[in-house]
């Protein structure tokens, strides 16, 4: 028999793996939608600002509907872990920051710490041994678990906000680069020696400022 999955399952389907980052995506979203009432935005009635790039935007975007593609999902490049979710039809806008302990800083001792980012740096160098590959596993299903069920207040600040609405997703007519003869949005064309260029083929030009 067949079953739905979960939304927990469909992130984790949707990104190709369980990690702390993406638990930290699930359970903003959860928050998210809480708050403003909303169901996943099937257009953009639902608008999300993120402020990093990392693994928990995936979850964002399957729960939330908020996708680059749509024109709902806008990334500020603060590299802090704080959403804004703003509901296009109430106009109410809610922030979640997400606080340090539940990814382990300030829960554990600094030498544990230092621990597992010396073990995570072995993971990502390809040089761990099978236990410590093992021992990494269960850290990470450890902080995942601790993501999903510590208490809200533990795990970050909701404040509702005002924020000011970005205008809906445009489509822009294309242009076609003189130079390597691709089309690219009119929005986006940049004109060098007299003629339409893409970003690319426009080149760069500064005096250092």
């Amino acid at each position: 028999m067949c079953t739905e999955k979960t939304d927990w399952e469909r992130a984790v389907e949707f990104h190709g793996h369980v990690c702390p980052g993406l638990a930290t995506g699930y359970r903003v979203a959860k928050i998210a939608l809480r708050e403003l009432a909303e169901g996943a935005a099937a257009d953009e009635e639902l608008v999300a600002v993120v402020e990093n790039d990392a693994c928990g935007v995936d979850a964002v975007q399957v729960l939330t509907g908020c996708t680059l593609g749509k024109g709902n999902l806008i990334y500020r490049d603060y590299g802090k872990h704080v959403f804004t979710f703003i509901s296009r039809g109430s106009g109410e806008a809610v922030r979640i920051s997400v606080k340090a302990a539940p990814r382990g800083r300030s829960r554990e001792g600094g030498e544990e710490e230092e621990n597992y980012r010396r073990l995570r740096e072995k993971i990502s160098a390809g040089t761990a041994t099978p236990e410590e590959r093992e021992l990494f596993r269960r850290r990470q299903d450890e902080r995942v678990r601790h993501i999903l069920e510590a208490p809200e207040e533990e795990f970050c600040e909701v404040r509702r906000v005002r924020a000011e609405l970005p205008p809906q997703a445009r489509i822009f007519r294309s242009v076609t680069c003189a130079f390597c003869g691709e089309p690219v949005a009119e929005a986006r064309a940049r004109v060098r020696d007299g003629r339409f260029a893409c970003i690319p083929c426009a080149g760069d030009y500064s005096r250092g400022w």
